[in-house]
C-alpha cells in the first residue's frame, strides 16, 4: 500500500471487519460522488472568511487557532470560544486577542462554558465554518457527532475516543461527515511533516526492502497528580487533571503515543491484527493508569511492531522511531523537532554511514494540516481524515487494553468490546458521581492486570 492511499479514507461502515477497514481505508470519500447527496456551500461569495469556533480551551486548543492564523489563502476570524472552565476559555481569549487583534472576535456572548457550551458555540457558526474540537477525548465523539450534524467542517485533535464503544460512535460519525462531504482535519500532525512523509515514501518504494520490525519511543519525565485532598468535589478534581486519568484522556499511552503508532502503522501501510503488553506503575502520583508500557503489536504477515513508553525519573529519555527490512534500516524520528530521517543498508544504525538522510530542517506539521483543511474548504476538495484517525485510535486501545490486562487482544476483540468507562457521558453534570475514586489515602488504584477486564 503506498503513502498516498494509506493516508486516505473509506466510505463503509463503521462497524466493518479489521479486513475491510484495510482494504478501504485509502478510498477517498466525496458527497458530489454520491447520488443524492447536498453538498453544502462554502461560503457566501460576499463573505469569504471562514470563522472558527474553538471547543476545548486549554494550550492545545490554542495552539490549534494559532496554527490556523498562520495560514494563507484566505480571511480566517475566530468567532466562539467554549470549554467547561470560565479560566481557561478567559486565558485563551486573552493569550490570542493581544497576539492577534484583528484575528479574534469573540464578544462575552460567543464565549461559553459548561458541558453544553460546545453546543452552542457550534450553533454560532454556519455551513462552511470550522469547528476545533480539542477538548477532552472523553467528549470528542459527541462534540464531533454534533458539528457533523450542523454541517460545519472539523478540526480534531487526537485522541479521539476513550474507550471501544466510544471509537465506534467516533466512526458513525465520519461516516455521516463522509456523505455530508465535510472536511475533516485530524490531530495526527505528523501525517503532514514533509520529512515523514519522504523517508516512509522510500520505505514504501523498497528502500529497505520487506519491513519486519517497527520500533517506537516515548521515554520522559513523570506525571504528577496529587492526592485527591478531603472533602473535595471529585469529578472535579478529575476533570482538572486530565491527563491524570484514563476515563478523561484515555490514558497517557493512547493520548500521547497513538501519534508513533499510527506513524509505524502508516509506513507499514496495514493496522496491527493483535497486541500483547506490559505494564505497571512505579509512580502512585500517576493517577488511575500505568507510567510504563512495553507492548508488541503483530501484523498479518508477521511483522512486529515494539512500543516503548514510559514517563520516570532518572531515566534514559527519548522520542524516536525506527523500522527495519530485509535489507536495510530507517531513522524516521530521531527527535519530535527534528526528525532528521535516514536510511541505511545494514540494521547498525549507531555505528554506520547512512546511504540518505533528508538533510535539511522540516516544515511546520501543525501549520500545515490547518492549510491543508482551509484549501480543502476554499476549493471544495475531498479532505476528510476521521476515519483514519478512529481507526489509529483503535490500535492505540487495542495496545493499552493488552497492558492493562495482561492478555492478547485482538483487533476485531478491541473494534467490537464493550467496555465502557462512562456510559453516557452527554449527560454528565458537575454534580454526576466520578467514575473512578480514590482510596482512602487519596490515592488512585491503577489496572490490575489478570484483574482488569478492557475487551
Amino acid at each position: 500500500m503506498t503513502l498516498a492511499n494509506f493516508h486516505g479514507v473509506s466510505d463503509s461502515p463503521a462497524n466493518t471487519s479489521r479486513r475491510q477497514f484495510l482494504q478501504r481505508s485509502g478510498q477517498v470519500a466525496t458527497a458530489s460522488a454520491l447520488a443524492g447527496m447536498v453538498v453544502p456551500k462554502c461560503h457566501a461569495a460576499e463573505d469569504a472568511t471562514i470563522k472558527l469556533a474553538l471547543i476545548g480551551c486549554g494550550g492545545r486548543g490554542t495552539g490549534s487557532v494559532h496554527d490556523t492564523f498562520r495560514t494563507t489563502g484566505g480571511p480566517v476570524k475566530l468567532h466562539a470560544m467554549a470549554d467547561l472552565f470560565e479560566n481557561r476559555v478567559h486565558s485563551s481569549y486573552e493569550r490570542l486577542s493581544k497576539q492577534f487583534a484583528d484575528l479574534v472576535d469573540v464578544p462575552p456572548e460567543r464565549r461559553f462554558v459548561g458541558f453544553d457550551a460546545y453546543k452552542h458555540a457550534i450553533d454560532s457558526l454556519n455551513p462552511g465554518d470550522v469547528a476545533l474540537l480539542t477538548a477532552f477525548a472523553n467528549f470528542r465523539p459527541s462534540h464531533f457527532e454534533y458539528a457533523v450534524s450542523k454541517g460545519v467542517h472539523v478540526f480534531a485533535e487526537k485522541s479521539f475516543a476513550v474507550d471501544a464503544p466510544a471509537t465506534r460512535r467516533w466512526l458513525k460519525a465520519a461516516e455521516a461527515s463522509e456523505k455530508k462531504n465535510l472536511k475533516v482535519a485530524c490531530g495526527f500532525m505528523w501525517r503532514h511533516s514533509k520529512a515523514r512523509q519522504e523517508v516512509i515514501q522510500r520505505i514504501h518504494d523498497g528502500a529497505i526492502g520487506a519491513v519486519h520490525t517497527l520500533r517506537i519511543y516515548r521515554l520522559q519525565g513523570p506525571r504528577v497528580c496529587p492526592p485527591l485532598p478531603e472533602g473535595a468535589n471529585e469529578l472535579l478534581f478529575q476533570l482538572q487533571r486530565p491527563n491524570e486519568f484514563t476515563w478523561i484522556t484515555s490514558g497517557l499511552f493512547v493520548d500521547w503515543q497513538c501519534h508513533n503508532v499510527d506513524v509505524a502503522c502508516w509506513t507499514k501501510g496495514a493496522w496491527p491484527v493483535s497486541a500483547q503488553a506490559m505494564g505497571g506503575r512505579c509512580y502512585p502520583t500517576a493517577g488511575n493508569q500505568f507510567d510504563h508500557f512495553t507492548i508488541e503489536y503483530t501484523f498479518a504477515d508477521g511483522t512486529k511492531l515494539f512500543t516503548f513508553f514510559r514517563h520516570m525519573s532518572g531515566c534514559w529519555n527519548t522520542y524516536s522511531d525506527f523500522a527495519h527490512g530485509s535489507k536495510g534500516s530507517a531513522v524516521i524520528m530521531s527527535t519530535l523537532g527534528q526528525p532528521m530521517p535516514r536510511i541505511y543498508n545494514s540494521q547498525d544504525i549507531e555505528n554506520d554511514t547512512a546511504v540518505w538522510e533528508h538533510g535539511r530542517g522540516d516544515n511546520n506539521p501543525y501549520v500545515e494540516q490547518m492549510q491543508l483543511l482551509l484549501d480543502a474548504i476554499r476549493n471544495d476538495t475531498p479532505h476528510n481524515e476521521a476515519r483514519r484517525g478512529g481507526e489509529a485510535n483503535l490500535a492505540a486501545l487495542m495496545g493499552r487494553a493488552a497492558a492493562h490486562a495482561g492478555t492478547i487482544v485482538t483487533w476485531e476483540q478491541m473494534k467490537d468490546s464493550d467496555f465502557q468507562y462512562v456510559e453516557n457521558i452527554d449527560a454528565m453534570t458537575f454534580d454526576s458521581p466520578a467514575p473512578v475514586n480514590a482510596g482512602p489515602d487519596g490515592i488512585y488504584a491503577p489496572p490490575l492486570p489478570g484483574i482488569t477486564k478492557e475487551v
